[in-house]
């Protein structure tokens, strides 16, 4: 458990996490205008009549986006609640044209209901934590302000793009139960998961470079080894792992500090300084009350059977968690190594692809990939694991490079150290396979027992000496026999065979 030491005593964190991803779609959820979100794009001009809020437009559902949710939800192992509403959230600020929101109202069951991911907990051991909900709703705009801020416009290209909310759950009937985040650590676990799932589904980039993903933080304390929670905070539209962990230790540290010295901890919002990594109060956090929700009168009740969810589920593709159980339990990795091979779901992709239907090479790839790929990002193309390479594109190293370069120790045609070697070529632009570089530069390995038995009995021949050495108890002298062949055959002979011929020749 993550604790923080204050003057009184240890105390321990609550992390809930509400976070936001821009679901992928050809349109905005309500309207038929482009949900193709770009800065670059000029301001205002992927907006419909529904999005500028012109009297008399109304709101048409997109199927699609449902089908969206429904598929994370899915992925989240969620339940999928076959009758929701919309209801419209009313808050005054210019991004949003019509003086409310249209999303899924907090008293009713959202598209999506209750489910849980899965990461690992900070005692080394898999933790499951609860989500409450994940519902639907649409963007807004965006405000730009000029250098000196006398004027403010209005972009509302992002207004109706569509917005799947997922909020964490603390089931405060049974406090007990820990299956929240509780700390930094597992906050970005989380998030990583979230992100991972929605990528590999389809249902968003989820990059929060981009604001595709964004969360608001929600911390509160209490005493180590309580179950009560506390008052909270909410810092808000935090699209940084980094700076998500920096706010969440930050304002925990503020809060023990409040309490310690006699004082109370308001429900407030809060901003997130990113130079000083300070939080400090925005305004005081508004209640459901406030928003004064009801439903909206423009849209139908959203009816989903059964039919349309079990055709999504079976068009889902393996998700990151189920990647992670078949590299271990199937190829035999090491946990780190799943981890690391699943980032992201490009990378996993392309580990499959270097695999191949040959699993003997998974340890291999898999180190080959993360002590060497992964420090050299420019020399390959891990969204791309695809074979084929353009005949004017850069040299970049293939799946079927790495697989054949690991076929090529495993067959003892190369060694370690000549592998080595080919690798840094192929990193430098040289043309052709494995097999090819290695004939080119003389690197292939000699197997041919006759060939080095003729090797082994030159270097024995010239170096009696060590050879009566040997033979009266120094086997340490194993190693000088090993190299001097080595070194006479340029390297090339195979070290295994080199050892086994000269254990048998020596003991003669």
């Amino acid at each position: 458990m993550f604790t923080i030491k204050g003057k009184t005593g240890d105390w321990e964190v609550v992390v809930g996490l509400e976070t936001h991803i821009e679901v992928l779609s050809k349109s905005k959820i309500f309207s038929g205008a482009s949900a193709d979100y770009n800065p670059t794009v000029a301001p205002n001009t992927q907006v419909s009549m529904v999005d500028a809020a012109m009297p008399g437009m109304l709101p048409v559902l997109n199927d699609y986006c449902v089908d969206q949710a429904i598929k994370f939800g899915l992925g989240i192992n969620a339940d999928i609640t076959r009758r929701s509403r919309f209801a419209r959230k009313q808050y005054f600020y210019p991004d949003l044209p019509q003086g409310y929101q249209i999303t899924q109202p907090a008293d009713q069951p959202p598209v999506v209901g209750r489910g849980w991911v899965e990461i690992m907990g900070d005692d080394g051991n898999p933790k499951k934590i609860l989500i409450e909900r994940a519902h639907l709703e649409q963007d807004a705009g965006k405000l730009k302000h000029d250098a000196h801020p006398t004027k403010s416009f209005a972009d509302y290209n992002r207004a109706g793009v569509t917005l799947l909310e997922i909020v964490t759950w603390l089931d405060v009937k049974n406090p007990e139960n820990n299956s929240f985040i509780t700390s930094p650590a597992e906050a970005e676990r989380y998030l990583r998961e979230i992100r991972e799932i929605a990528r590999a589904l389809g249902v968003s980039k989820a990059n929060m470079e981009e604001g595709s993903m964004r969360a608001d933080v929600n911390v509160s304390v209490r005493p180590a080894g309580s179950n009560e929670f506390r008052t909270r905070t909410e810092t808000k539209n935090m699209v940084s792992f980094k700076f998500i962990k920096s706010a969440i230790e930050y304002e925990a540290r503020r809060q023990i500090e409040i309490y310690e010295n006699g004082g109370t901890v308001t429900q407030d919002t809060m901003r997130y300084n990113q130079g000083s990594g300070a939080t400090s109060v925005m305004r005081s956090k508004e209640d459901a009350l406030d928003y004064r929700y009801f439903i909206d009168p423009d849209l139908l009740e959203l009816v989903i059977d059964d039919d349309r969810i079990e055709h999504i589920r079976q068009t889902m593709p393996e998700l990151p968690a189920a990647t992670r159980a078949r590299y271990t339990g199937v190829l035999g990795l090491a946990d780190y190594d799943a981890a690391r091979l699943t980032e992201t779901t490009d990378i996993s992709r392309w580990f499959d692809a270097a695999v191949g239907d040959k699993p003997a090479r998974a340890k291999g790839v898999a180190n080959w990939m993360i002590s060497e790929l992964f420090a050299h990002p420019e020399n390959w193309d891990e969204k791309n694991a695809v074979d084929v390479a353009e005949p004017d594109a850069p040299r970049i190293i293939r799946p079927s490079d790495l697989a054949e370069l690991v076929d090529m120790v495993m067959d003892n045609a190369i060694n370690g150290k000549q592998a080595k070697e080919i690798f840094i070529k192929m990193l430098d632009g040289e043309n052709g396979t494995p097999r090819d570089i290695a004939k080119k530069f003389g690197m292939e390995q000699i197997t041919d027992t006759s060939a080095i038995e003729s090797a082994v009995d030159a270097v024995i021949a010239a170096n009696p000496s060590q050879v009566e050495q040997y033979r009266g108890g120094k086997v340490g002298l194993l190693g000088f026999f090993v190299g001097n062949v080595m070194k006479a055959t340029g390297g090339k002979a195979n070290p295994a065979v080199v050892n086994e011929i000269l254990k048998k020749k020596l003991g003669e």
